[in-house]
């Protein structure tokens, strides 16, 4: 009779670790608390599912932060080539997008899930949904549902506990209360004190900027919405703006609206005569500024914006606002916090319960959107397919 093991949680760790127990022979059912599989994965998909990033591998493991060094193994046994080749063995053509992120032809997550699942059932493995985990019997057996599990091994993938409407709530972390850290928001938008007036430009996109914050620099876009800020170049420095705050009670974003010229050339094309035209047309026809770019400047420097050349120059080049707060882990695209890295071994198995592995989100690490979110998922999902099949033998 060959081994059974227990897989908790349906997303991409918990559906990667089955097909790599499920393809060296190892019985699997995979249970999960919703009424269908991967629904956060598909939500990932209304976005153009952002499988992986083709920069660099020694930028890309950069990305992962303070948990570069110990992410960085798993990522070196499942690079992005491998998440690559993966996908396309599964008659799924990728692309490079013009920011180096890797995409399905499709856009879209579907057409790969259906795919996999293909595949998952052809391996053999169960799928039992409507099957919350609720820990542990006091003689050890899994509490599933309406049943009690006693697997050979079992890999908990639960995420970790953002977008909760989607089933990823954090509420296991009950059921290991000395092994995990809190969970926070991550890649979340940020709170500033708008004006009505800028409250109104809510949709509207800032893009080609750079955000300086704590010494550190990005370029990318974001999007202002009523209650600040939001989006990729946000997410970028999220950590350290979430950890900023929590310390401070605020924090200050620089923003630098036009990164690519410098504060000599701005000023040269602002101290062409203005004439009689407004502030605001000067702006735009020197620079092409937009009306929420203009109105971000009076946020930041206040309603009356200098009328020397080289100060507005330098007010472009440098808009401080405050931030006050972060979204929670309800409109958060990822969370940090969850088990931390002293209370898994380098199989990423529990210290505290053998034979029980973890992957994915619920593990403590975070990091950027760009495709780093799904390739660690995927990476720590054979980490710990693997961990149990050393531990089968």
């Amino acid at each position: 009779m060959s081994s059974q093991v227990a897989i908790v949680g349906a997303g991409p760790a918990g559906l990667f670790a089955a097909e790599r127990l499920a393809g060296a022979g190892v019985a699997v059912t995979v249970y999960d608390r919703m009424p269908s599989v991967a629904r956060k994965f598909l939500m990932a998909g209304r976005g153009g599912l952002n499988l992986t990033h083709s920069e660099d591998f020694e930028a890309f493991v950069a990305r992962y932060g303070e948990a570069s060094a110990w992410l960085r193994p798993y990522l070196e046994r499942f690079p992005p080539t491998a998440l690559v080749a993966w996908a396309e063995g599964l008659g799924q053509p990728t692309f490079v997008g013009s920011s180096g992120r890797v995409f399905p032809a499709a856009l879209k997550a579907s057409p790969l899930l259906r795919a996999w699942l293909t595949r998952l059932g052809g391996l053999g493995v169960a799928v039992r949904v409507r099957s919350e985990w609720r820990g542990w019997t006091a003689d050890g057996a899994m509490v599933l549902g309406d049943e009690e599990v006693r697997p050979d091994a079992a890999i908990l993938a639960l995420g970790g506990a953002s977008w909760p409407k989607l089933g990823t709530d954090g509420g296991w972390a009950e059921f290991l209360p000395r092994d995990v850290t809190p969970f926070a928001p991550a890649n979340m938008g940020v709170d500033v004190a708008w004006s009505p007036v800028m409250q109104g430009f809510a949709g509207q996109p800032l893009k080609g900027i750079a955000l300086t914050h704590g010494g550190r620099t990005v370029r990318g876009e974001a999007v202002v919405s009523r209650y600040g800020l939001e989006g990729g170049a946000v997410y970028a420095i999220s950590a350290a703006l979430r950890k900023a705050i929590a310390a401070d009670g605020a924090a200050v974003l620089e923003v630098d609206l036009r990164p690519d010229m410098s504060v000599g050339a701005l000023t040269a094309r602002l101290a062409k005569p203005r004439g009689s035209q407004s502030l605001s047309n000067h702006l735009r026809k020197a620079l092409k500024l937009s009306p929420v770019e203009t109105n971000l400047l009076r946020e930041a420097h206040g309603k009356d914006l200098p009328a020397e050349p080289g100060a507005l120059a330098r007010a472009i080049k440098a808009a401080p606002l405050r931030l006050t707060g972060v979204q929670g882990l309800a409109r958060a695209i990822s969370s940090a916090g969850g088990v931390r890295r002293d209370a898994v071994d380098e199989n990423l198995m529990l210290t505290s319960r053998p034979g029980v592995f973890v992957a994915g989100e619920m593990l403590d690490w975070e990091a950027p959107t760009g495709g780093y979110l799904l390739q660690a998922s995927f990476a720590t999902g054979l980490a710990a397919a693997e961990g149990v099949l050393r531990r089968l033998e």
